[in-house]
């Protein structure tokens, strides 16, 4: 039995995330299955992915692994995933690995981007893969409150999880913004992520940049952790997976 790893890239508008839904077929996982099935000829195979990624959501870098029994070449399943696979998604990269990796439990941190579009006109592209958020924002007082997130704390009021039996302590090791051309890009390195918690920081971070929130509102929420003090949840179109981080 073989061990594949998929590093993957998809456009996310037109599907409801990454994880398989029984009743539709508009999944990256349950497309990337279908396909595997079809050129391995195999009844059941499983892709595991390093996490899901929300609805609308996009991927530079999204890791996946299965088994198999066929013996196709890599460059040969690499051809064919991407001849039989939707345009907007691609297989970057096919390889071989170890029988013990797993791309979600073998994961030590993840990189996301989330771009908004600071131009007070809207584009006609670009609001397809950013947020178009159309306030006067104040850049000092972001940097802010990015530095505020990072490091080890409880982010459970920067979720939407209702309540949680593991963990919700989670280390970010870096956020930063820079700016290309009317694009203000935001980068999130961390350990792992909670659900919805790199877009509930990251309106957090916006309402604190256009005034709406006092910069002590990130300290009310990791003493409090309560979602409600906590900024918007921005809309997934702006988010991208980048790259799964492994030993």
């Amino acid at each position: 039995m073989r061990n594949i790893k998929l590093t993957i890239e998809y456009d996310g508008r037109r599907y409801l995330g990454w994880q398989r839904l029984g009743d539709s077929d508009k999944t990256i996982q349950g497309k990337i299955e279908g396909v595997l099935k079809q050129i391995l000829e195999e009844d059941e195979i499983e892709i595991i992915g390093s996490g899901r990624t929300d609805a609308g959501a996009h991927a530079r870098g999204q890791v996946a692994n299965f088994k198999t029994e066929n013996e196709m070449s890599l460059a040969k399943m690499t051809e064919l995933l991407n001849r039989y696979l939707p345009r907007d998604i691609i297989a970057k990269k096919v390889e071989e690995v170890p029988d013990r990796f797993h791309a979600r439990y073998n994961a030590k941190a993840k990189k996301y981007s989330y771009y908004v579009w600071d131009n007070m006109i809207p584009s006609a592209f670009e609001g397809f893969h950013s947020f178009y958020y159309p306030e006067d924002l104040d850049m000092e007082k972001m940097q802010q409150a990015c530095q505020k997130l990072i490091g080890t704390h409880d982010f459970i009021g920067f979720s939407s999880l209702k309540k949680s039996k593991k963990s919700t302590v989670r280390t970010i090791d870096e956020i930063s913004i820079d700016r290309e051309g009317d694009l203000l890009h935001f980068t999130f390195v961390g350990e792992g992520f909670l659900y919805n918690m790199v877009r509930i920081m990251m309106g957090t971070i916006l309402e604190i940049g256009a005034g709406k929130l006092p910069l002590s509102a990130i300290d009310e929420v990791f003493a409090k952790k309560v979602r409600a003090d906590a900024g918007m949840t921005v809309p997934a179109q702006g988010l991208f997976l980048d790259e799964v981080y492994y030993n």
